[in-house]
């Protein structure tokens, strides 16, 4: 089986595009999740898609419990929606573009509970600031203003809608210090979240 790292690097390459003859080598009976037509084409869509996904129980508290235990944001968005990708619910192209949105999303969410926030991997130790999340270039200026989003508390207006802003109110509230943040919980959740939410290595 492949590694994420492969995968990321597969992308990267082809986008997800076929090589000539690829299709005499895949199984048309047996096509995986992401070589079907994706479930989403726009941004608009797939950004409702992923934060309802974002504020289901059991994906609100994972994902509050890795910000809190200082998993960069970025890593987490990348894992979430590199996850999504491969149920086929977008293609590379709108994988890529959900990156930033995401990351706010994240970001909004990790702001109700006072949480401290790591943007990307290698901050704290002041590394430098271009990054490379699946597959691809995040310049500067754009991690520069999600630091800002942390810092501010306040996302751009077009990610955030109204009506996200009332649901992330109405959020059952989580312990805020990180004993409890963080203690295990009692039960297993129904998907594997402990892997989803472990950061890429190698990437």
């Amino acid at each position: 089986m492949a590694t994420a790292e492969e995968e990321y690097r597969k992308i990267q390459l082809n986008s997800n595009r076929p090589i000539p003859g690829q299709s005499l080598t895949n199984d048309p009976e047996k096509p995986d999740s992401y070589e079907k037509a994706p479930e989403f084409v726009s941004v608009h869509a797939a950004s409702e898609y992923m934060f309802s996904k974002l504020i289901e129980p059991d994906v609100y508290t994972s994902v509050m419990e890795a910000v809190g235990n200082k998993t960069a944001i970025m890593d987490i968005t990348q894992s979430l929606l590199f996850y999504e990708f491969q149920e086929g619910n977008f293609n590379p192209d709108l994988m890529f573009m959900l990156l930033e949105p995401v990351a706010y999303m994240i970001i909004a969410l990790a702001e109700k509970l006072d949480l401290p926030m790591v943007i990307y991997r290698g901050e704290e130790e002041d590394d430098e600031v271009e990054q490379q999340y699946l597959g691809v270039t995040v310049a500067e200026d754009r991690l520069k203003k999600l630091q800002k989003a942390r810092q501010t508390g306040r996302v751009p207006a077009n990610v955030i809608t109204p009506k996200m802003e009332q649901q992330i109110e109405e959020l059952p509230k989580i312990e805020t210090n990180q004993e409890s943040l963080l203690a295990p919980p009692e039960e297993k959740t129904s998907i594997n979240q402990q892997s989803l939410m472990s950061p890429p290595q190698g990437i």
